[in-house]
């Protein structure tokens, strides 16, 4: 493979990585930023680009700053630190309007300004830790003479490494008692030799903790064995007495290959079985399977502005699309006359009619089940003509199926936020033909990585 020297990094692209072109090829790069002066080595030729990593770096960029984790270049969380958070802001917009038109080929004529996180440390509610006894070692580790005890390791895995853990001794991701709960039930499992789980040999008893906090200072921690045994016990009693600020202690039995909950039982231990979180008057009931929005902060900003271009007067007809626990069609159900939810997960839609029940909201009502085989004109007919139409999908972005759906309900208005926005681009460039972009804002929900949240009011044209 080509190796280059004497490089000047030139931009940041898509998924975090940073580009140069040579020889009229682009080459994306990991581990640098613009401005950087690198020697590169290409690990990877494709048609039409190359990917490379740096082997030296001769000149640091003037853009550059110092990062704050001492685990930043290992773990595989916050990839941006050596960037400041404005540079970060402007990548992030940047690749947004980039998107729209190159993927989408939508003409972009105005936008507001990225919105930028207020907190840009400790902002999340939500992380999910990972036991391995395959810890990454520190080269220190490996250059001492010293014996190591042990590999046992709860934290990230190592960029690109579904086998290796990083031990995460702070984090600075989620507001405490986050790392005091991670770092005490890793110390008690090493103390009553717990194994922990090899991710080749799916054997071990640890597998994963989930911790989840809320504005209301509520903690909900769960803890994922991959089979049943005495130590669980043991480890949650010591866990649960040692933190008092637990307010739901709950675990669960995952003899599976792959991580998710979703499809377990979720017992609980001590404690209630959910959370709450309050995003201004209302109230939101948190599972152990919920989904909702891991910036809360951000969150409420993401809200209103949809709010905001929903402009509603309070009686029109709002379908939400892939509601989730309906915190958006909770948010618009009070300036709306009727909200209807839709969304593939059960469990999320049982959480979305509770969540109406404790914010006293009548006017909503939801639904479970495929999106695309629900929202169809007879469910229209039965339902009412939708004024507007919100949609919120996975990474995955809107099914063509759905997308034919809202080009035949024709609603006035349709907002659609991603956090993908290649595949938003996609579906919007599909909606162009009868829709115009009206309004754009991106929304910065995770800072110190690649990841952004846009926003598109999309009206019918006449």
């Amino acid at each position: 493979m080509p190796e280059y020297v004497n490089v000047t990094i030139e931009d940041l692209a898509a998924e975090g990585k940073s580009l140069v072109r040579i020889n009229n090829m682009v080459v994306f790069v990991t581990g640098a930023v613009p401005g950087d002066l690198v020697d590169l080595k290409v690990f990877r030729k494709k048609r039409g680009f190359m990917e490379a990593r740096v082997t030296s770096f001769h000149k640091l960029s003037e853009i550059r700053t110092e990062p704050f984790c001492k685990h930043f270049g290992v773990c595989g969380g916050c990839k941006w630190q050596q960037l400041p958070y404005a540079e970060q802001l402007k990548y992030k917009e940047k690749q947004v309007l980039d998107t729209l038109k190159h993927i989408g080929r939508l003409d972009i004529d105005s936008h507001r300004p990225i919105l930028g996180s207020e907190n840009n440390r400790y902002y999340r509610n939500k992380l999910e830790y990972t036991f391995s006894n395959n810890r990454w070692l520190l080269k220190e580790e490996i250059d001492s003479e010293e014996t190591i005890l042990h590999t046992n390791a709860l934290g990230f895995h190592v960029q690109g490494r579904y086998d290796k853990v990083v031990d995460i001794q702070h984090c600075y991701l989620q507001k405490e008692p986050s790392n005091q709960i991670r770092n005490l039930v890793r110390n008690i499992a090493l103390e009553k030799g717990a194994t922990f789980y090899n991710h080749k040999t799916n054997e071990g008893l640890l597998r994963n903790l989930i911790i989840r906090t809320s504005s209301l200072n509520e903690v909900m921690v769960i803890l994922s064995f991959q089979y049943d045994d005495p130590v669980i016990y043991d480890i949650m009693k010591i866990l649960k007495s040692e933190v008092n600020s637990i307010n739901s202690l709950m675990y669960a039995i995952n003899p599976k290959k792959n991580e998710t909950l979703y499809d377990l039982d979720i017992k609980t231990f001590a404690g209630k079985d959910h959370i709450f979180e309050q995003l201004q008057n209302l109230k939101f009931k948190i599972g152990p399977k919920s989904f909702f929005q891991t910036n809360a902060d951000q969150a409420l900003n993401l809200y209103q502005i949809t709010a905001g271009f929903a402009g509603l007067k309070g009686n029109e007809t709002v379908y939400d699309l892939y509601t989730g626990t309906g915190t958006i069609a909770n948010f618009i159900a009070q300036n709306a006359g009727l909200v209807i939810g839709i969304e593939s997960v059960p469990e999320a839609i049982e959480d979305a009619r509770v969540n109406s029940e404790i914010n006293n909201l009548s006017n909503t009502q939801f639904f479970a089940g495929d999106i695309k085989d629900i929202l169809n004109a007879e469910f229209v007919k039965q339902y009412g003509k939708p004024d507007l139409v919100i949609a919120d999908p996975p990474r995955a972005g809107i099914h063509p199926k759905v997308v034919e759906e809202i080009m035949g309900i024709r609603p006035e208005k349709f907002i659609y936020i991603s956090c993908n926005p290649a595949t938003q681009a996609r579906d919007i460039h599909m909606l162009s033909s009868s829709y115009t972009i009206s309004d754009i804002q991106p929304v910065d929900m995770f800072p110190h990585t690649h990841h952004v949240e846009n926003i598109v009011l999309l009206t019918l044209k006449a």
